[in-house]
């Protein structure tokens, strides 16, 4: 319980002011002037100026309140390292009989620092400003932190705590904690593909006493080894990796374990670089005009990526029609340039309805069948010439070709399909106008040629009347092949019937030759969706092979895959860790980044006091490590008062706070009825009393 006065005038601060300063002019005249009875009348002007006034006695009942404390405990997976996490528990254990002992305190326990797959680091302070958001500052005793000394969110100025308290550090883990990391000096974020960029690293040992060590280094690209080598430590060293692909080339730099060290989940370090294509060269020949040829033309020259070099065959050389050499403005084809010199800057090769004229010797043919097998790609749009005797299959390209002409043409009417391997090939899955019963609504061909038995390693995907092959894709060695056996595509382009989804296959088609990883036929994807990581497996398989995940930690887990389309398999988990998240189901690997490449948690894991000291030291409060020599050594709490005193080497001190919370108040105004009616008026009464003698 608690007294106090409190002023409510009655008039306004500038009227009060002004009644006082008369009542002070006045009691100066009189006292000048020796007025008789000056200090009754005196008394009497001072009594109703702090009637005006109106003082009021007020009357608290106040509950105190206890101190409130908060208890920060380190959850982050650097904790779960050696025998941290078994100390962390126990230290708590050992806080919570302290606090029985202190009843004064209302104690906050906070886990904190759990890795929830989308915060990078451990953020303790964080979790503990939350912890204390609606606890006023002046009820605010301290906190007591139990961690590593790795808290990535330490405020640089006390300031930024929101409370005048000490912060305690309870520190698990040895000052002799040995670790290796890689630490990453130069890291590229695009290249062309086909060009290298370069890596910089640095292998460190902590807890070793700064000896220089010589540690075998291996580099991967997509989980492939491309380089194995040794360094030396705190040395900085390069290495220079090719971008092989568009998109995010994912770059391991993984160094052999120290012994005894606490984790190796920090001696790999991850780049990556996203590879970015110059502009794709095609090189498209066409024979004999006919009404597609414009198809082709226009798909590639849509395509800003593309650069279309393109020859149409208009006059053979054996066409003799008595026009003047001078007087013929055809561009001559330059076959030994195309076919010899620069065959190699090609991404892809199109004959359109080509047939043999004497043009192409057949050792450029043979050039194009060696292009081919060490990686190049070959699509062959036929027309009828494809089943004569001039049929470029008829030449070292028999050899590559994924089916042999027959030598019948069947000219009637026909849809194309998509064959059963050809819905769970991406190429022709899910085609534009597909329904589920495979009847696309798609405009009639007029012209098939007929084709033997497709050569061994190729596949069908489209077939046309009476199950004949229409379209087949089939590799070479490293490189690809696609023969369209009808030259009536462009009955699609020209909306014939409704068309069809021209554009949408040849795009794939092209696509799939020159090795765009989305239209793999046995690829695995990884994908981040919020906080789901999807898992897609395509297959030409009937049933998928087993998908296994290994986390960031190193954890695996068999991933539960159902299917979503033919040939395609997808399945997912909660992301519960940031970091570098690899897949794989038979000789098929995936890799996928969460998050930054290189968590912060893990990039230093060794058990420090610099982090903390600066803030701690700033509040007053104490740092110790709780666990040195095994054992736990817990300092004993003391509440003070004292705002200098708040750390011992055994013991912690946290303030003890007054403050508390008002249950009622009374109110007693002193000039308000009876009582301020008698004071008035004995006033009066009194000056009166003493003016009449």
């Amino acid at each position: 319980m608690s007294f106090g006065v409190v002023w409510s005038p009655l008039l306004p601060t500038w009227a009060l002011i002004a009644a006082a300063v008369a009542v002070v002019l006045v009691a100066v005249l009189l006292i000048v002037s020796r007025t008789r009875g000056t200090w009754w009348r005196v008394g009497a002007m001072a009594l109703a100026l702090a009637a005006i006034a109106n003082p009021v006695f007020t009357q608290e009942d106040r509950d105190p309140l206890r101190t409130v404390v908060a208890v920060v405990i380190d959850r982050s997976a650097s904790q779960s390292l050696a025998d941290r996490a078994r100390i962390t528990d126990e230290a708590k254990a050992a806080l919570e009989r302290n606090f029985a002992r202190s009843p004064g305190f209302e104690v906050r326990w906070v886990d904190a620092g759990a890795s929830d797959g989308q915060t990078d680091g451990t953020h303790l302070f964080e979790a503990l400003r939350q912890a204390l958001s609606d606890v006023p500052a002046e009820r605010v005793g301290g906190a007591i932190m139990v961690t590593d000394g790795q808290v990535h969110d330490v405020p640089a100025q006390m300031a930024a705590l929101g409370f005048q308290a000490p912060v305690h550090a309870l520190i698990t883990g040895r000052s002799t904690d040995r670790d290796r990391r890689v630490v990453l000096i130069q890291t590229p974020r695009f290249g062309i593909v086909g060009q290298s960029q370069t890596v910089g690293f640095r292998v460190e040992d902590n807890g070793t006493g700064g000896r220089a060590a010589q540690v075998a280094v291996t580099i991967r690209r997509d989980g492939e080894v491309i380089e194995r080598r040794t360094v030396q430590t705190a040395t900085s060293a390069n290495v220079s990796v090719q971008i092989a692909h568009a998109g995010a080339n994912i770059v391991e730099i993984e160094v052999d374990p120290l012994e005894g060290e606490l984790t190796a989940v920090n001696n790999r370090a991850v780049v990556i670089i996203e590879g970015i294509r110059e502009k794709l060269r095609v090189l498209l020949v066409s024979g004999e005009p006919h009404a597609g040829e414009r198809t082709w033309r226009n798909l590639l020259k849509s395509d800003a990526g593309v650069d279309l070099v393109h020859f149409t065959i208009l006059r053979p050389p054996e066409k003799q029609d008595g026009t003047p050499i001078n007087e013929l403005s055809l561009i001559a084809f330059p076959t030994r340039e195309l076919f010899q010199i620069k065959i190699r800057e090609f991404d892809l090769i199109i004959f359109d309805r080509y047939a043999q004229q004497g043009i192409l010797p057949l050792i450029y043919f043979d050039n194009i069948a060696r292009y081919v097998r060490n990686g190049g790609a070959l699509l062959v749009a036929a027309g009828p010439e494809h089943a004569t005797a001039s049929s470029i299959n008829d030449t070292p390209l028999e050899a590559i070709l994924p089916a042999a002409p027959t030598g019948e043409i069947m000219e009637r009417p026909f849809h194309a399909r998509v064959s059963d391997l050809g819905r769970r090939h991406p190429v022709t899955r899910a085609l534009p106008g597909m329904t589920a019963e495979g009847n696309p609504q798609w405009s009639r061909w007029f012209r098939l040629v007929e084709s033997r038995r497709p050569a061994e390693g190729s596949t069908t995907v489209m077939d046309g009347p009476d199950n004949r092959p229409l379209l087949l894709l089939g590799r070479q060695g490293e490189g690809r092949v696609a023969l369209l056996l009808s030259d009536h595509i462009w009955l699609w382009a020209r909306g014939f019937e409704g068309g069809g989804p021209h554009l949408e296959l040849l795009r794939r088609l092209s696509h799939w030759l020159m090795k765009e990883p989305e239209l793999e036929e046995e690829s695995l994807k990884l994908a981040v969706r919020g906080r789901q990581l999807v898992v897609e497996l395509q297959t030409m398989a009937e049933t998928p092979e087993p998908v296994t995940l290994t986390r960031p930690s190193g954890a695996s887990d068999v991933v539960t895959m159902q299917p979503a389309e033919p040939g395609l398999w997808r399945g997912q988990v909660d992301v519960t860790e940031l970091g570098l998240w690899r897949a794989q189901s038979g000789r098929l690997t995936r890799l996928v980044n969460v998050g930054p490449p290189n968590p912060r948690e893990f990039t230093d894991v060794t058990s420090t006091l610099t982090v903390l000291e600066p803030l701690v030291r700033a509040t007053g409060g104490g740092l110790w490590r709780i666990s040195e020599d095994g054992n736990l050594t817990v300092p004993r709490i003391v509440p003070t008062r004292s705002t200098t005193a708040l750390r011992g080497e055994d013991w912690m001190g946290l303030r003890q706070r007054d403050a508390s919370v008002v249950r009622g108040i009374g109110i007693l105004p002193a000039f308000a009825g009876v009582l301020g009616l008698i004071l008035l008026l004995g006033a009066l009464t009194a000056v009166w009393a003493r003016e009449g003698r």
